[in-house]
């Protein structure tokens, strides 16, 4: 993709169009789901989970069509292999994963106290964490993969090419955060959403983001009932080792990506 900066796409209105489609497409998968599922069979969370497989691949067929991207440029667009790339970055980015996990879970506690959240809420997050076959996919493979590939691989995409970098970062979060449409899943969307974008935006590739969205997920669905029955020692040696894992992560993730922008713009997609 070669046009020029200001014609790049989305802009931020084409992006919240994107969404609305996105949107759409997925309750009207949903809606011919459930009105199919006399003989399918499928539960809720079923259901939302091919719903947002299918409609997500109607619209990636779409936009990937008329934007002439593979998805060999889509997941990959670097300098670096891939394989490299899952070797160098991937482990320093996981080790991200228990600091980012303590500040966002403490910063939803407060949350709640704040604002409580309502009943749909609690029965929705409470879907999500359930421990099932479908819950465990969508939560740590579908959720990772589908929404990297749209909010980073398509969105943060063509607003580095219209906007700043940092201002392309934040309004790539904000959509993110807001997409998810509650404001528990909106604070953790925007927080995970700028580490996520500027993790892409030195890399250029949906290797590491992946693997720090579905390490997070997994993380927090592993330890979701357990995190309330930690005892006062057992969280400051947590607090200790995850401080220490993210110091050492961003060390070696400065040193490997920083220098990258000495040696001149990093590419464009």
């Amino acid at each position: 993709m070669h046009s020029p900066k200001g014609a790049a796409f989305p802009s931020a209105a084409q992006a919240a169009l994107l969404f609305v489609a996105l949107f759409l497409c997925e309750f009207v998968v949903g809606a011919a789901l459930r009105d199919a599922n006399g003989w399918l069979g499928l539960n809720t969370m079923q259901i939302g989970v091919l719903s947002a497989v299918l409609g997500n691949g109607l619209i990636f067929a779409v936009v990937m069509h008329f934007q002439q991207l593979t998805y060999r440029e889509l997941f990959h667009h670097a300098p670096s292999s891939v394989r490299a790339t899952l070797m160098l970055v991937v482990p320093p980015v996981l080790l991200l994963v228990p600091a980012l996990l303590l500040t966002l879970t403490s910063a939803l506690q407060l949350l709640t106290l704040l604002v409580p959240p309502s009943a749909w809420e609690q029965s929705y997050f409470s879907r999500m964490a359930d421990g099932s076959v479908a819950a465990v996919l969508a939560v740590c493979v579908m959720a990772p993969m589908l929404e990297e590939m749209l909010f980073r691989g398509i969105v943060l995409r063509g607003f580095l090419r219209r906007y700043p970098r940092w201002q392309a970062i934040f309004m790539s979060a904000l959509l993110f955060g807001a997409a998810h449409m509650n404001i528990y899943q909106f604070v953790v969307g925007f927080v995970m959403g700028t580490v996520l974008a500027w993790l892409y935006e030195r890399t250029r590739s949906l290797i590491p983001c992946i693997a720090l969205h579905a390490a997070y997920n997994t993380t927090t669905l592993l330890l979701a009932e357990r995190l309330d029955d930690i005892t006062p020692s057992r969280l400051v040696w947590a607090v200790v080792v995850a401080l220490v894992a993210a110091v050492c992560g961003v060390l070696v993730l400065r040193a490997m990506l920083l220098p990258r922008k000495a040696q001149g713009a990093a590419p464009r997609g």
